[in-house]
Formats: C-alpha cells, structure tokens, sequence
C-alpha cells in the first residue's frame, strides 16, 4: 500500500471502488488480523517514508505536474493562497489560481480547467498538506485515472 496511514475504512472505499462486494466488519477483522492498525506518530512517518518507491521520471511534457501553494496577505491583512501547477518536465507553469479559500475540491476545479486544455497527466506530485490528502481529491484523482505522487514527509525536493 503507498500509504500505510489509511485505515480500514480507507480501505473499504479502496475494494469498492475495484468492485469488491464486502462489509466493513469483515474488512475490520482482516485488516486486524493482518496487524495493520493505525501507528503511533513518530512510528508512522518513518514507516511512510520507507514504503515508497522511486516515482518513473516525466519523459515528455504534460506527464507529471507538481502543485503546490504559495500564501501572501493584502494590505488591509486579508490572507489568500495560490496554488500553483508545475511541468516537472518542462518546468513551465501550468496553471496559477488564486483565491482567499482553497480546498480539495477547489483544487480538482481548478484542475479539471487547466486539463481541458492541455490534458490529463498521469501524475501529479502534492505535499501532504490537508487540501491535497483530502478524501474530495482522492476522488477526483481516481475518477480522471491519475496518480497522486506524495512528497516524503520533511523532504520536498523527493518522493519514494
């Protein structure tokens, strides 16, 4: 599993959605039974860490996008956001949208524009910032068939 974090209700939704007609307590008794309960914290991010794999690197453009946000304030101190998208391969900017309140399903709007003029990736790189682990994104990235790729948690510049 790339993210060991996910409980077995995560889990649930997961088989679901492959087609999997099962109950939540069977899926409970297995995922016990496999000892896969949730870790304390400072267990946890080293066992994230250790469990990815290398991401394949983009070979051409509009294969893997990064997104990230950048946060400034007005001059009256009203805070807004930004959230930028970034060809990994040709280091062009996608797409910049801005806005005072951005959450994960502004997130994927603001996604689904940008893709219908330049297409879907098959990867986008994300930190683990609460808009992009939202369970709104991780439905939208499964419907459009695109893999989020999480940054290890204290290194941004890598994945795996």
């Amino acid at each position: 599993m790339d993210r060991p974090r996910r409980g077995y209700l995560r889990v649930l939704v997961m088989l679901k959605r492959e087609g999997w007609a099962i109950g939540k307590k069977r899926v409970y008794r297995l995922y016990r039974l496999e000892g896969l309960q949730l870790r304390m914290k400072a267990k946890r991010r080293k066992r994230i860490s250790l469990q990815r794999g290398r991401p394949v690197p983009a070979t051409g453009p509009n294969q893997h996008w990064s997104m990230d946000f950048v946060h400034d304030q007005m001059f009256e101190g009203r805070a807004f956001r930004i959230l930028t998208v970034i060809d990994q391969r040709s280091r062009e900017s996608v797409s910049l949208e801005a806005n005072f309140r951005l959450t994960g399903r502004c997130v994927g709007q603001a996604s689904d524009q940008t893709a219908a003029i330049r297409g879907w990736p098959q990867a986008i790189t994300v930190d683990n910032g609460t808009e992009f682990t939202s369970k709104a994104l991780d439905e939208w990235a499964w419907r459009r068939g695109v893999k989020l790729d999480y940054t290890r948690p204290g290194n941004p510049r890598t994945t795996g």
